[in-house]
This record gives structure tokens, C-alpha cells and sequence, in this order.
């Protein structure tokens, strides 16, 4: 049951990525986080005190609380629709961590199962609401680079085991480099260029293992199960297209890129990983870029809850969606199987065109106060 002013929020994971939602989320008035779950109880325990979220305990617990009307699902990919269906059941809305799936029918059927509760599914990342990726978006809703016709992405690192204690989850089916981190790119160039038709690809692994260099499992070796490498076309229609990288096997790291290339000039994106502000548009005959500024606030991971809880009361379209979550999810899947094959594959799922968010859009904004419940 939605009620009026801040919403309920609960967080189901308490690994690495918790600090970054809790930290901002905690923060925000539109929303209230009220517990935290985990398998591991204690950790739970530590990330609430960490934050000063008042309740702690089990994933039962959490979604048995009346007062909790969003979830975030911060679990592994493996896990992720298997916790999103008991969050869905318990009456509550999901905001997912990617992938949202491993397999686009599971994907569908979280979402048929949220439409038909009367509920909603959202998906990271919610990067592509950040305010410099937001303020590219409407540099080309208004024509500073004239019609958009290719990009260019690139994300080149060594490998994650560098700076994670626990890498493996990384270099398993629904990580690697493809799942892990394409969803951040192939997210921007949907919000770029609507929806994919077709992809193809190429896929490569450089070593069959890899040694965790941080952390207490420091020295370990652990198996890759996945490609570390894959480079993809991606098409969208009417001469549109995209040339993108996902690499654990550079030694020369280049992460961040994202070109999108128009009839009348070139702009370059923040890091779709981020929330920078960094915006540059290259005009034609030009010999120096044009920054275009951002503007309005600076804010990180949980936006797109508090974009969700607004959508919510006001009955609008969340835009970190899971519907734009599937087709990315689909496109990933047709990049990793036209890289198994050796030939193209057709996206059959479509995503309808996502609006900017309005400039000066504020997640730190109380707005929600005066709405009644739903």
C-alpha cells in the first residue's frame, strides 16, 4: 500500500554496492530505507549501524513490514529474479541490481508478474539518470549534433580481481565483462537511439584462471567461466549503429568511453559508470571541443529509486525501467550468442523512446510531503 509522504524503502544485500545506494539514499527525503536484509545477518546488522537505518534481520523480516513499499534487490545476478518474484509477492515494488535476468523469458515474467500485482519492476543502472549524461540527452533531443547516427563505447580494464576481494561472481554466467558492465553502455545508447534490431559479435578469453590480488582471499585462483572479452555491433535501425567493447583483458585500461556521432557534429558522454558532469560537443571544422554544462545537482546511485517512488505517486513512467532493463538484457544475450555463432542476431523485443529528465530534476528534493497515498 503506498502512503503519503516518504517512501518506505527496504535493501536486500548488504555486499559492496549497499554503501553506495545507502549512503545516497539515506540522504534523500523522498525516501526512507527502514531495513536492511542479508543471508549473513550481521553484515545487515553493520551496513544499518553504518547508516543509521533503524532495523536489521532477514529477508523474511523485511518483506513481512507493512511499512516497506520498495525493495531494493542488491543480491547476485544468479539470484536476482528469484528474489525479485518473493519481493513482487510480498506486495511490494523492485528496484533490481543488474542484469536483471539471466534469460530474457525470466525477465518476462517478472515484469508480467509486477503488471498484473498492479506493481512495478525498475532496473540499474541509474547512472544514465546522472546529471551529465542527462544533460547530453537533451543536448541531442535539441539538435546540437543534428541526427544521431553511430557511437562508439569502449570499456578496456585488466580485470576486476585487481580490486575486488571477492572477483568470482565477476568471471561467472551473468557477469563478465558483457553482463557485468554492458549494461551501463548498452543502457546509454538505448536512451541515445531507442531501441536495438540486430547485433553481432566476437568473443575471446585470454586466461582460463585468474588470482585475487586484495583482500583476505589475496593469492587465490579462481576459474573463469565466461568470455573476458567481447566486441559487438550493435544496430538500430535506419543506418544506426553502435561499435562497442567489453574487455577484463587489457592491460592499458580505457573505460568510460561513449561518442555518439551526429550530422553535424560529435559529443562525448560521461563515463556511463558515473555520475560525472564532464560534456563535450565537437562541431565540424572545430580545433577545441565546447563544454556543455550539467548544471543543477550533483547526486549518485539511488536516483533512480527516488525517480521509481515519484512515478509511483504521481502515476508517471519511471525511466531506469524494466522494460528498458529487458531489451538491454535482450541485446547482451543477442551480443553473447551472435559471439557463440558467428552470425547476426535479430532483437525481437522493442523499447519505447525514454525522456530526459527535466533540467534541474533534484533527487534531493523533498517532493513527495503533500501527495496523498495511493
Amino acid at each position: 500500500m503506498t502512503r503519503p509522504g516518504a517512501a518506505g524503502v527496504g535493501v536486500i544485500g548488504a555486499g559492496n554496492i549497499s554503501s553506495q545506494y545507502l549512503a545516497n539514499l539515506t540522504r534523500f527525503p523522498d525516501v526512507e530505507v527502514r531495513f536492511v536484509a542479508d543471508l549473513d545477518t550481521a553484515r545487515a546488522a553493520a551496513q544499518a549501524a553504518a547508516y543509521g537505518v533503524g532495523a536489521s534481520g532477514t529477508v523474511a523480516e523485511l518483506l513481512g513490514r507493512e511499512d516497506i513499499e520498495v525493495v531494493l534487490n542488491l543480491t547476485h545476478p544468479a539470484v536476482h529474479t528469484e528474489v525479485g518474484h518473493l519481493i513482487l509477492a510480498a506486495g511490494k515494488h523492485v528496484w533490481s541490481e543488474k542484469p536483471l535476468a539471466l534469460d530474457s523469458a525470466s525477465a518476462a515474467a517478472l515484469l508480467a508478474e509486477a503488471a498484473s500485482a498492479g506493481l512495478r519492476v525498475a532496473c540499474a543502472p541509474d547512472t544514465v539518470l546522472g546529471p551529465g549524461t542527462q544533460a547530453a540527452l537533451r543536448a541531442i533531443a535539441r539538435g546540437d549534433i543534428g541526427r544521431p547516427l553511430t557511437a562508439t563505447t569502449m570499456f578496456h580494464v585488466p580485470g576486476p580481481e585487481s580490486w575486488h576481494p571477492a572477483p568470482d561472481f565477476l568471471f561467472a554466467p551473468g557477469a563478465g565483462p558483457l553482463f557485468d558492465m554492458g549494461p551501463y553502455y548498452v543502457t546509454a545508447l538505448v536512451h541515445v537511439f531507442g531501441g536495438a534490431t540486430r547485433v553481432q559479435a566476437v568473443a575471446s578469453t585470454a586466461r582460463p584462471t585468474r588470482t585475487i590480488a586484495t583482500g583476505p582471499r589475496a593469492g587465490e585462483e579462481f576459474p573463469v567461466l565466461v568470455p573476458t572479452h567481447h566486441a559487438a555491433l550493435i544496430e538500430f535501425g535506419e543506418g544506426r549503429s553502435a561499435q562497442s567493447v567489453f574487455s577484463f583483458q587489457h592491460a592499458m585500461p580505457r573505460a568510460g568511453v561513449v561518442e555518439v556521432n551526429g550530422t553535424e557534429g560529435t559529443l562525448v558522454l560521461p563515463d556511463p559508470n558515473t555520475f560525472d558532469q564532464d560534456i563535450a560537443l565537437w562541431r565540424y571544422g572545430a580545433d577545441e571541443p565546447v563544454a556543455i554544462s550539467a548544471g543543477g545537482a550533483d547526486y549518485g546511485r539511488g536516483a533512480g529509486v527516488v525517480d521509481l517512488v515519484r512515478a509511483i505517486r504521481t502515476g508517471g513512467e519511471e525511466r531506469a525501467s524494466g522494460a528498458v532493463a529487458s531489451h538491454v538484457l535482450d541485446v547482451l544475450l543477442g551480443i553473447r550468442d551472435a559471439a557463440e555463432s558467428g552470425r547476426p542476431v535479430e532483437i525481437d523485443s522493442s523499447v519505447a523512446p525514454v525522456a530526459p529528465l527535466p533540467e534541474g530534476w533534484d533527487p534531493a528534493a523533498p517532493t513527495l510531503a503533500g501527495l496523498p497515498g495511493t
